[in-house]
Order: C-alpha cells, then sequence, then structure tokens
C-alpha cells in the first residue's frame, strides 16, 4: 500500500516484569451495559422511548447489574426516557442506573433532576486528556485539564450531598489510550481525591480505548500499570470501556481482565462508534466456552437478536461469533463428517465434557438446535448428508452408503446451490424408498424349515406382471433372492445388510438397508425399506436395491 509513510508506530509501555500474560480470567467481572447510551447514539435512527424501554427491560432479564440509560442532562428524550423508567417502577432494586455528563455544573445539576426517586445511580463524568485531544480540540494544557475534572468531582459531590439515593462516582480519562499514563494517573488521583471514595462506596476509574490505537498486549500494559498505581486500590474499581477499531475489542478486553481490571463496560453485538464497542456477548461466551460462569442469563441468544434488531434496526451478522445465523454451521465435507463422529462419540461419553470437532461450544447452550449446524451444498462430503439422514429424520445409513447418497444431492447442490434437509429427504424417497419399476413388492409369507433354512413365497410384480415365487435360504433376503432367480432369472449377491428402529413405542418402524451386486455386470448399490414389520423391510429394501440395479444397468 502506498501511503504508510504518513503513520507513526504505536506505542509501547516500559513493564518489563508485566504480570498479565501469566495469569488467567478465572470470574466475571462487574457488566456494565452502555447500549442505551453508547450504542444508541451510534445508530442511524436513534431508538425512541418505547424502545429504549423494551432494550433496557432486556438488559435487565439478561443480568446486568449496572445500565447506562443515556445523556439526560443533554436530551429530553433520555431525561423523559429515565423519568419512565422511574414511574413505571421498572428499575429492580438490585439494578443501578448509570447516567453521562459533562464537567458542568447546569448539566450536573439536570442530571441529578433526572436522577430523583432512584435508589442507586453512578454519575459517571469524563473529559478528554490525550496528547492530541489536548492540543487540536481544546487548546490546553495538563493543569487545565485536570482542573476541569476537579471541578467536575467537586460539583457531584456538591448534588449528592442533598440526594435522597446512594451516589457513586464514575470518572473517565476519555481517550485514555492516547494519554502519557503518568498524565492518566495524576488526573485520576486528584479526582480520588476530591471525591474521597471509601471501601463502602468505591470510586470507579473508567480507562476507555475510546479509539483503539495499539495492539491488546499494549492496552493490558497501560491497564496493569494503573492497577499497580492507584491510591488505596480497594477503594477503586477499574474499569474498561474497549473500543473495536483495530478488530480486537474482544482480545483488547480479555487480556484487560488478566492485566487487573474488575468492570467492563460494552454493548450487545459490539454496537458503538465507528467499528463499535466491545461486544459483551462475546466476551461473556468465551468465558463460558472455559468453564468460568460469565454472571449473565445468555441461555436464549435468539431472543437477544429479535429485540436487538427490532429496537436498533440494525442486523447481526451470519458470521457473527456465536450469534451469526451460520456460525454453528459447517459446509465442508470434512468439517461434517468430523462433527458428525463427535457427537455419535459424545452420546457415549459419561463425563459430560463438550468435545466435538470444530464446534467449541454446545449450540443448545445458546438456545440453539442441532438441526441448523450441518448445511449441505456443493462442498458437503457424504458425512454431511449421513448426518443430516441421522438428525432430521433418524436413518442411520451404513457407512458404505454414505457415498451413494452423497453422490446423488451433491449433483443438486451443483445446480441449485444449498440444499435443504426436506429436499434431502424427498431426494431419498425418490432415489430408493418408493422406487416400484421394474419390480414391485406385493405380500409374502415365510417360515422356518430348520434352524439354518427359511422358506418365502413372494407375491410381486415384474414389468407390470404379477407373479408368485417360492425359494429357500439361509434367512428371508436369501430366501426371496432365490425364489427371483428360480422365477424370472434375478442373479444379485447379497453384500451387506443392517437395520434399526426408526421410532420407539407400539407404532415403531425399522430401516432396513441392502447392498447387492448384479452378478452379470457388477454393478453394486443399495437399498432402503421401511415397515413396522423387520422381515418386510429387509425384503423391500432387497426389492428397492433390484430397482436401482435396473436402473443404473440402464443409465450404463
Amino acid at each position: 500500500m502506498r501511503n504508510y509513510q504518513k503513520y507513526q508506530k504505536g506505542i509501547t509501555i516500559d513493564l518489563p516484569d508485566r504480570q498479565w500474560p501469566n495469569r488467567e480470567i478465572t470470574k466475571a467481572p462487574i457488566w456494565c451495559s452502555v447500549d442505551l447510551r453508547d450504542g444508541n447514539q451510534a445508530l442511524i435512527e436513534p431508538m425512541l422511548v418505547e424502545e429504549k424501554v423494551e432494550l433496557f427491560n432486556l438488559l435487565v432479564k439478561l443480568g446486568f447489574k449496572e445500565i447506562e440509560i443515556g445523556f439526560p442532562s443533554a436530551s429530553q428524550i433520555e431525561y423523559d426516557f429515565l423519568r419512565e423508567l422511574v414511574h413505571k417502577k421498572l428499575i429492580p432494586d438490585d439494578v443501578t442506573i448509570q447516567v453521562l455528563t459533562q464537567c458542568r455544573e447546569h448539566l450536573i445539576e439536570r442530571t441529578f433532576e433526572s436522577l430523583q426517586g432512584i435508589k442507586n445511580a453512578i454519575v459517571h463524568i469524563y473529559n478528554s486528556t490525550s496528547v492530541l485531544q489536548r492540543e487540536v480540540v481544546f487548546k490546553m494544557d495538563k493543569e487545565e485539564i485536570k482542573k476541569i475534572a476537579i471541578e467536575g468531582t467537586q460539583l457531584v459531590k456538591k448534588y449528592a450531598m442533598n440526594f435522597d439515593g446512594r451516589i457513586q462516582l464514575e470518572y473517565s480519562p476519555e481517550s485514555f489510550t492516547g494519554t502519557e499514563l503518568e498524565f492518566a494517573l495524576d488526573v485520576c488521583t486528584a479526582v480520588q481525591d476530591a471525591w474521597g471514595p471509601t471501601p463502602d462506596n468505591k470510586i470507579i476509574f473508567n480507562l476507555p480505548a475510546t479509539v483503539e490505537m495499539t495492539s491488546p498486549n499494549v492496552y493490558a500494559d497501560q491497564i496493569e500499570w494503573m492497577d499497580r498505581r492507584f491510591k488505596d486500590r480497594g477503594n477503586v474499581i477499574l474499569s474498561v470501556h474497549p473500543h473495536n477499531d483495530r478488530g480486537t475489542g474482544v482480545a483488547a478486553t480479555e487480556l484487560s481482565l488478566m492485566a487487573g481490571a474488575d468492570r467492563v463496560e460494552g454493548t450487545l453485538f459490539g454496537n458503538g462508534e465507528r467499528t463499535g464497542n466491545v461486544d459483551i456477548l462475546t466476551v461473556a461466551y468465551n468465558m463460558f466456552s472455559h468453564g468460568v460462569d460469565p454472571q449473565l442469563n445468555l441461555e436464549n441468544v435468539d431472543e437477544i437478536i429479535d429485540v436487538y434488531e427490532r429496537c436498533c434496526k440494525m442486523p447481526v451478522d451470519m458470521r457473527h461469533p456465536y450469534a451469526g445465523k451460520l456460525v454453528f454451521t459447517a459446509f465442508s465435507g470434512s468439517h461434517q463428517d468430523a462433527i458428525s463422529k463427535g457427537i455419535t462419540m459424545l452420546r457415549d461419553r459419561e463425563d459430560g465434557i463438550w468435545a466435538v470437532p470444530y464446534l467449541p461450544i454446545d449450540p443448545s447452550d445458546l438456545g440453539r438446535k442441532y438441526e441448523p449446524v450441518v448445511r449441505i451444498n456443493s462442498q458437503s462430503g457424504k458425512g454431511g448428508v449421513a448426518f443430516v439422514m441421522d438428525t432430521y429424520f433418524g436413518y442411520k445409513l451404513p457407512k458404505p452408503m454414505h457415498k451413494e447418497f452423497a453422490d446423488v444431492i451433491q449433483k443438486i447442490a451443483e445446480q441449485t446451490g444449498e440444499v435443504s434437509p426436506e429436499v434431502i429427504m424427498e431426494k431419498f424417497n425418490e432415489e430408493y424408498l418408493a422406487l416400484q419399476t421394474p419390480y414391485e413388492f406385493i405380500r409374502m409369507q415365510v417360515a422356518d424349515i430348520n434352524e439354518e433354512d427359511t422358506k418365502a413365497n413372494i407375491t410381486f410384480k415384474y414389468l407390470g406382471e404379477e407373479m408368485v415365487a417360492e425359494g429357500i435360504g439361509n434367512g428371508p433376503v436369501d430366501a426371496v433372492r432365490t425364489a427371483l432367480k428360480r422365477k424370472i432369472g434375478t442373479d444379485v449377491k447379497l453384500l451387506d445388510f443392517s437395520e434399526h428402529a426408526l421410532s420407539e413405542g407400539a407404532q415403531a418402524k425399522a430401516a432396513a438397508y441392502v447392498q447387492m451386486m448384479d452378478v452379470s455386470t457388477g454393478i453394486t448399490t443399495f437399498g432402503v425399506g421401511v415397515s413396522a414389520n423387520i422381515t418386510k423391510a429387509s425384503v423391500r429394501a432387497m426389492f428397492s436395491a433390484l430397482n436401482r440395479l435396473a436402473r443404473l444397468e440402464n443409465e450404463r
């Protein structure tokens, strides 16, 4: 690419004894949803009050205990929304409402007016501290920037004294990732001194990647550097607010938790300015997939998607982690085969541990179903088709039959693209179950002659003419084979046979699979039969195979 010289190398942090690379995430952080503020301000069409209420109710249902609802001092809609939550008593006692405001007295005063009647609230103040913002936007020096933060803190403290509920202060040095660490710490310490936090009412220092400027490891270094140096660390909640400009918001969040962060601000599906905020769902599901309880109720991702798309008027991408329609889908034949084998093996395991190739998480734990796991197109293989037949319709095709039927489906896929399970079953019926030409089974009687031999009397049609034949063999299928050979000269060899129940209970049916070879041509194929009587199912499978042999011979 041209013009790369115009960009500067990202910063690095001098932290040779960094500890975060050796740590693991073992518990969930405090989650704070900023969907109704940061997420809403990034929408093409911001939410109406009714839509905000619906999304708020969803966030409560999901288990968020801290929810930033907006900027009520700067927007009448957001002010009215907060008052509606109060008047309709929609805020549970264990949920803390967070509101954002700039460090200006008239805005802070208005903020406290909007909070009347709320038991627990976080007042979130901020000002930009980065080198670029100081020099380009505000044209202020460090002391002037620090003064804004201190005065804002003093104003919140002033209005909190006469507030009936509990007020917790959150301060964000906006554009933290572009701020010198020493200055960020200096500002935070000044705010801390002005506020006077206690173990019972800790101060929240939110260190946002307002713009993601570095790789996730550098953000982790920044967080650990601050974590080590905060004054009275026991009185501080270290919060992160990562954005996703470099596409690494989730990684940055996870590394920051390893670096000492106690709290995460983010949104559902990563909605937010530019490339978005960090996706809380992805971070939470990642924890869950490693055996860590995320402390959120995320068992029904389809419901979350439904409310989000309706309120935000934005679709969830088909490849979005965990939530996308295609993320638990395999088109590749080798992937489909591995998934099929993994799920089969899982049924035989007793430890309850999920271990299926290409599926890092059990879709059912998210409210998803196994049905969409395997999708069939021209890239699919025999394992995928067999998996669909088993999972959707209960037919456990013999392994030697997988390729035979998969070849049939692949021809369709090459012409039409993806092939639905319904079309696959329709083709299975056409190829195996519904064949009646040139052989058509009508009825039969079977009797054991001795321990080794079976006698079969069979009525059938051949080329439309009804016939009766009798034969003896080492079982019903072999006896019918002998009868047909004696009557019309059909010369076939039985290569393979298997059967299984299709359903349970008194009305259960059996499926039988017969692989046969035409002795004169060497052509082999499978036939399938279904009946409540296993003997009839076996004979029907034989007739199915005979008809397929006849058709294959005609196609040569």
